[in-house]
C-alpha cells in the first residue's frame, strides 16, 4: 500500500538547494523527508482506526455477515473489479442450499455451506406479516417469530431534507436475530432428516442426464436431482452465467450499531438529511435507514446506502464510510464521541435488468439474491424471499416429483415479472447523475411528491410500495395524483432518468397492467381446469398462473 502510494505521489527535491547532492546534511534531509511522508502516506483512515478498535467476533458468510477492517477492504477490491466490467469464466467453488421447507415435503435435502452455518450477530429488519409467511410455509412456528424477534417499534419514519416526513405504522418494525432464527431451522431441518455438511467447498458441479455431481475441495462427491444455488449476489455459478456482465445498477451500503442513543424508540425507513453531494470524483444521494437494536435499549443501527452506475470512479465502500462519520452525528442529533461503535455494517447489492435470473443448466436453480427475485431498491432480499418462499417450494416439489428439472421448466420457477422490471424506474431516478442538468435537491422533491400522492390516497398505495412490491392500480393512481398536483416537475424526470429508460419502463408498466388483467379475471377461468390436465401441463399452467399473480404483484397481503 505505501509502496504504490509512493509511486503515485513521488517526493519532491528542492532543484535550487544550494546544499551540494553529495552532503550528508542533504542525505539526512532527503531521508527524512522521504520518512515524514512515508508516516503521512501510512496513517490509517478514521474507519480503519475505529473497525480495528472493535473486538469481532462471530463473523458468518452471507450479505452484512463479515464486521472486520480486512473484510471491507476484500468487499471493495471485489467493487472496483465490477465497476472494471472484466469478463472472468469461473467454475462455481460453492453451493449453499437453505430451503428446509422441502424437507417438509419428504424430499432428501442437503446444505453444502462454505462455513459453519449459522446466522450474523447483526438483526434483519422485517414485517409481522412477512414473517407470517414463513409460518405459512411450514418453516416457523408462531412461536419461533415471538423467540427470534429481539426489539419491536413503532412509529417508522420517511422523511425528505426539509420538505416534510411521513409517520407509518408496522412497517420493518421488527428485529430478529438471524442467529436464533437459523438455529430453529437448523434444528428442524436434522429432525427431518436433512443433512448439512458444513465447511465444505465446492470446486465444480458436473451435470449428466440423470443427475448432478458435486466435486467437494476435499475431494468428496455427492450426486443430486438438483442443486439450489443460494450463494446470494456473488455466487460463482451466476458469475458464469452473466460471463462478467458489469451490473446495471448497484446499491452501496453503510453503517454501524452503536450504544448512546436515548431517543431510540422509533425507525426510519427512508430518510434523505441532504441533496446530491460529491465523493470524491463522484456525485451522490445519500438515504438513510435507522432501527432500534434488540441488544441493548440505547443501541441503534443506522445505515445510509446510495445507488450508483458501476464505474471506475465510483467510491469505495471505505470513501462512504468516511462520509457515513461527517454525516451521521448531525442525522441522529448525536455526538460521534459519545457513541460506543460496536459493529461496523456495509455490503454491495449489484441489480440487474433481466431479474430474475432463469436457469442456464438442467438441474441448476438460482434461489433467493443469486436469482435477482430482491427489488432493485431495496439491499437484502429477505423480505421477497419470504413473498416468494411458498410458491417456489411448491414449484420445486412439483418439479422433482414431475422429474421436470430441464432448464426451460426449472426457468418457469424464476420468470418474468414485470412488477420488479418497473422497480427499474425508481432506481435510476433515485441515482445521482454524474453530468446533470437538474437541481440537486430534484432527487428529494420528486420523492418527496410521490409519497405526499401515496399518503394521500391511503394505505393501499403506500404500504404496499414500502415493501418493495408494485402493483398496477396503486401506480396509476399515484402517477396520475404527481401529474395533476406537481406537472411542472414531469420535465426534469425526463431529464433525470432519460427517454430511453422511460420508454423501456412503459413497456414494463404495460405489461404490469396486462399481467394484472390476466391474473385477474383469466386466472379464475383457467385455475379450475388445470387440474385435470397431463402432469406436464399442469405443471406448466401453475407456473404461468404463478407468474401472473406474483408479477402483478397481487400477492401482496395487508
Amino acid at each position: 500500500m505505501v509502496v504504490i502510494q509512493l509511486l503515485q505521489q513521488r517526493p519532491r527535491f528542492n532543484e535550487t538547494s544550494l546544499i551540494p547532492s553529495k552532503s550528508p546534511l542533504r542525505s539526512r534531509k532527503c531521508r527524512s523527508r522521504i520518512n515524514l511522508l512515508i508516516a503521512a502516506q501510512s496513517l490509517p483512515s478514521r474507519t480503519q482506526r475505529i473497525m480495528e478498535s472493535i473486538a469481532v467476533r462471530g463473523e458468518v458468510g452471507g450479505a452484512g455477515g463479515a464486521y472486520s477492517y480486512s473484510a471491507l477492504k476484500r468487499l471493495d477490491q471485489l467493487w472496483s473489479s465490477l465497476c472494471s466490467a472484466q469478463t472472468v469464466l469461473k467454475k462455481p467453488q460453492e453451493v449453499v442450499s437453505k430451503i428446509p421447507a422441502l424437507t417438509i415435503k419428504g424430499l432428501r435435502v442437503g446444505v453444502v455451506e462454505r462455513n459453519i452455518l449459522k446466522g450474523r450477530e447483526q438483526e434483519w429488519n422485517i414485517s409481522r406479516k412477512e414473517l407470517l409467511e414463513l409460518v405459512e410455509a411450514g418453516i416457523l412456528l408462531e412461536d419461533d417469530i415471538e423467540h427470534a424477534t429481539d426489539v419491536k417499534f413503532n412509529p417508522n419514519r420517511c422523511g425528505f431534507e426539509g420538505k416534510g416526513e411521513i409517520w407509518v405504522e408496522d412497517i420493518l418494525n421488527l428485529g430478529v436475530s438471524p442467529s436464533k432464527i437459523i438455529e430453529i431451522m437448523k434444528k428442524r431441518f436434522n429432525s427431518l432428516g436433512g443433512v448439512i455438511f458444513e465447511s465444505c467447498s465446492l470446486s465444480s458441479i458436473c451435470i449428466y442426464d440423470d443427475a448432478a455431481v458435486l466435486h467437494l475441495a476435499d475431494g468428496n462427491i455427492l450426486a443430486s436431482r438438483l442443486v439450489i444455488d443460494a450463494m446470494g449476489n456473488f455466487s460463482p455459478v451466476v458469475k458464469q452465467i452473466r460471463r462478467g456482465q458489469k451490473p446495471d445498477g448497484v446499491c452501496l451500503v453503510v453503517g454501524c450499531c452503536a450504544r448512546g442513543f436515548n431517543d431510540n424508540s422509533t425507525s426510519d425507513v427512508i430518510f434523505s438529511s441532504s441533496s446530491v453531494k460529491s465523493n470524491g470524483d463522484s456525485k451522490v444521494q445519500y438515504f438513510w435507514e435507522a432501527f432500534p437494536a434488540g441488544s441493548g435499549p440505547l443501541d441503534r443501527t443506522t445505515y445510509m446506502f446510495t445507488y450508483v452506475d458501476p464505474q471506475s470512479r465510483c467510491p469505495r465502500l471505505e470513501d462512504l464510510l468516511e462520509d457515513y462519520w461527517d454525516l451521521m452525528p448531525n442525522y441522529q442529533e448525536v455526538s460521534l464521541d459519545n457513541l460506543e461503535i460496536l459493529r461496523v455494517v456495509y455490503g454491495i447489492f449489484p441489480t440487474y435488468r433481466d431479474s430474475p435470473l432463469p436457469a442456464a443448466f438442467d438441474r441448476v436453480l438460482q434461489f433467493g439474491d443469486a436469482s435477482g427475485i430482491q427489488s432493485p431498491v431495496s439491499f437484502g432480499g429477505f423480505g421477497s424471499l419470504t413473498r416468494h418462499l411458498g410458491r417456489l417450494s411448491n414449484g420445486i416439489y412439483e418439479a422433482i416429483n414431475g422429474d421436470f428439472l430441464d432448464s426451460y421448466h426449472l426457468s418457469l420457477l424464476n420468470p418474468y415479472m414485470p412488477n420488479l422490471s418497473a422497480s427499474w424506474l425508481f432506481q435510476r431516478a433515485m441515482s445521482a447523475k454524474q453530468q446533470s442538468n437538474v437541481s440537486p435537491d430534484f432527487i428529494n422533491e420528486l420523492l418527496w411528491v410521490n409519497f405526499q400522492s401515496m399518503q394521500r390516497l391511503g394505505d393501499p398505495v403506500l404500504r404496499p410500495f414500502l415493501q418493495d412490491v408494485i402493483q398496477f392500480g396503486p401506480l396509476v393512481k399515484t402517477l396520475g395524483l404527481v401529474m395533476i398536483t406537481k406537472p411542472q416537475i414531469i420535465p426534469s424526470i425526463f431529464k433525470q432518468v432519460g427517454f430511453p429508460v422511460l420508454v423501456n419502463w412503459f413497456g414494463h408498466f404495460a405489461m404490469l397492467g396486462y399481467y394484472t388483467f390476466l391474473s385477474t379475471f383469466i386466472g379464475p377461468t383457467i385455475r379450475p381446469l388445470v387440474n385435470s390436465l397431463p402432469k406436464k401441463m399442469k405443471y406448466q399452467w401453475k407456473r404461468n398462473l404463478e407468474a401472473w399473480y406474483y408479477g402483478a404483484g397481487l400477492d401482496y397481503r395487508q
